[in-house]
Formats: C-alpha cells, structure tokens, sequence
C-alpha cells in the first residue's frame, strides 16, 4: 500500500519515524508531506495513495476524484464536514477519524473560557497594564449558574461534568435523548435553553440543520447577561449577528475558537472587531497530550484497516 501523510500531526519526528519503520517492514511505502490546501499539488500527491492520512486540511471531492486508487480515509480529526465524503462515498472509500482525542482538551477550555468572561479577566488584564485597578470591573463566579448545552456527544458530556463539579444546574438540548442523566440535569428544546442559560455552549456537529443554528432571533431569546461560547463549528454561528449582538448588548460575551474558515482570519471578520468576546485560532483541541493521543489513535486505525478490521468508521 502507498501511504500518504499530508499535514503535520504536531507530533514528535521520532514518532513518525517509528511509524514510518513499522509500515515499510510491513512492506508499504510510507510518505510525508508539508501542508499545503493548493488543490493542484493536492492532486499530485495523493495520485497513487491508497491511504490519504490528514487532519483538518480540507480535501475537496475533487481531489479525491483525482486520486483513483485511493481507499481509505484516515482523519486525524473528529469532524470530516472539511472532506468531500460525498465522493468518498460514492466511490466507497473507507473513513476513519479520531473521535474522542481531545474531548478533555476542548472541555478545560471551555470552562476556561466561562471563567475569563465571568469574572473579567481580559478586561481587568487591560486596567491593570494601563495602571488602574479592577474598580467597576467585578465579575460573577461559575458556581450556581445556569449552563446551557448544544449536542450531548463526547464533548458536551465532558463540558457538563465539570460545570457540576463547579457546581452548575446543567440542561442540554440534542436531538437524540442524553445518555447520562448524572451530569444532565434536564434535557430541552433549544428555544427553552437559550431563554434559561447563563451560559450556553455549543457542541454540536456541522449539518445542513445545525448551519447558523444561533443567529439574530436566537440571541434575542437569550438574557442580557448571558454568555455564549463555540467551540463547535464556525458556521454554526451567524458572525455577523452575533457581532450586533455583542456591540449592542444583546448579550454580556462571547468566546469563539472556532470560524466559518480555518485560521488565519481576514481581519475584517466581525468578530474581531466588537466588544467582550474571546477570540483563539482553534486552539481547543491542541494540547501537546491531546496530540499524541490523536496520533496513536490515527495509526491505529490505519493499522486496523490494513488487517481488514475498520476502527472509528464515519
């Protein structure tokens, strides 16, 4: 089999080495690649992989067109909403990803998040370097608040759980019913949650469905002094109304690590230029922890598949 590594997997060298070793033995050829979206060289060096392996790299259905012996898809990502799976599909192509590898990374940082904007923190960061004190500027502690979950996966579990140790009343809106009734205080519609929610935080996949799932009506149901934060997907928020939201107190703040496109922004983007939001460039699943386990999880799929057993299929 021609394997092929298109990006990075923010591992150490002599991790992919030993990978590299263990796959020639087993007589693959093993190839890695810089990242590079430029469709065209896409193409060239997937052209006689069997096995593609990236992360959050887009790769277009056009790609995967172009590369005609390909099989299997190994994602090092939980999301796949960035692969043209309607042409995996279509020509049956196995594809993995890497579920469950940085559920602990993205829930500290959600919490994180909750706590830098409950109590001030950027703000109090600024008065402080400017010499002044946090007069005017005392925040609210997580304990006893109100959290508002979007999607009950992994993710949202695990944000759940530590908003209880915190001491939180947790509810949770999912289409399908919520496993785990010990973190889960109440499950509800969506429109009851914004209204309740002190803080909402949004866990939920990208689909047709979920695409601007929080825009300028659903923002109006939300208090005054509530917070919300994506660590989902971009587009499941209306930038723009959320911007409005922000400047005209709709709502108390925002944190967003996530945006309709990868990092790096084009700085006109709204939600760099209004006030009391959070802004990190998909920074939640990246823990030096949470990649080794994605890599370790990635390789053991592919080893998996090549011994006829698909791990993690989308």
């Amino acid at each position: 089999m021609n394997i092929v590594l298109m990006e990075g997997l923010g591992v150490d060298k002599a991790f992919l080495d030993e990978q590299a070793a263990k796959l020639e033995k087993m007589g693959h050829t093993f190839t890695v690649y810089e990242k590079s979206t430029d469709v065209s060289v896409q193409k060239e060096r997937g052209k006689d992989a069997d096995v593609i392996i990236l992360a959050n790299m887009p790769l277009k259905g056009e790609v995967i067109q172009a590369c005609k012996k390909l099989k299997f898809i190994d994602v090092a990502f939980t999301g796949v909403d960035h692969i043209g799976m309607e042409e995996a599909r279509s020509r049956d192509i196995a594809v993995s990803n890497a579920s469950g590898y940085a559920t602990q990374a993205v829930a500290e940082l959600c919490i994180s998040f909750m706590i830098q904007l409950l109590r001030k923190v950027k703000q109090t960061e600024i008065r402080c370097r400017e010499g002044g004190t946090k007069e005017g500027l005392i925040g609210n502690l997580l304990r006893g608040k109100t959290v508002g979950i979007v999607g009950a996966g992994a993710i949202g579990s695990g944000v759940a759980s530590l908003c209880k140790a915190f001491g939180c009343h947790v509810i949770v809106s999912s289409r399908r019913k919520a496993v785990d009734t010990n973190i889960f205080d109440e499950q509800v519609t969506i429109e009851d949650l914004l209204k309740r929610s002190d803080i909402v935080s949004l866990h939920c996949p990208l689909t047709e469905d979920t695409k601007n799932l929080i825009g300028k009506k659903e923002l109006t149901l939300m208090k005054k002094n509530a917070i919300l934060i994506n660590t989902a997907r971009g587009a499941v928020v209306n930038s723009a109304d959320l911007s409005e939201a922000l400047r005209n107190g709709t709502i108390a703040g925002a944190a967003s690590d996530v945006f309709e496109t990868e990092p790096p922004l084009d700085l006109e983007h709204p939600l760099l230029h209004c006030p009391n939001i959070i802004v990190t460039p998909h920074i939640a699943f990246a823990s030096v922890e949470s990649m080794k386990l994605r890599a370790e999880i990635v390789f053991d799929n592919l080893y998996s598949w090549l011994n006829g057993e698909q791990k993690n299929k989308v």
